[in-house]
């Protein structure tokens, strides 16, 4: 009898991946680039360095990881949601692949965006 591998635990690893990105990550840079450098806290770096530096190949690749974690992160706590929350669980295909699907499309917008920058 062969058993069927899942995906489950590669799900849960880029959840979990995904959460510790963007709880380490997202705060700080919403606080350098929504805070600090608006209100002169810190001297704001100017676009020619900024734009030097989203070129660099190893910040495009950490920014992409971002996105891409972040956006699979939400689709399995959205999914759980939809479970667990709203009681769907009838309409488990529909809503992986909404979910799952979401994540996908929007990582590929992030790599079209930064490949475009």
């Amino acid at each position: 009898m062969t058993k069927r591998k899942s995906l489950e635990p590669l799900v849960w690893l880029l959840f979990s991946v995904g959460g510790m990105a963007a709880a380490m990550l997202i705060p700080v840079l919403l606080f350098l680039f929504g805070l600090a450098f608006p209100l002169d806290w810190l001297p704001a770096p100017d676009h020619a360095y900024l734009l030097s530096v989203l070129r660099h190949p190893v910040t495009r690749l950490v920014l992409f990881g971002l996105c891409v974690l972040a956006l699979f992160h939400w689709a399995h706590r959205f999914r759980y949601m939809m479970y667990d929350g709203l009681r769907l669980e009838q309409f488990s295909m529909l809503i992986v692949l909404t979910c799952y699907g979401g994540a996908v499309i929007g990582s590929g917008m992030a790599a079209y965006l930064l490949l475009r920058a």
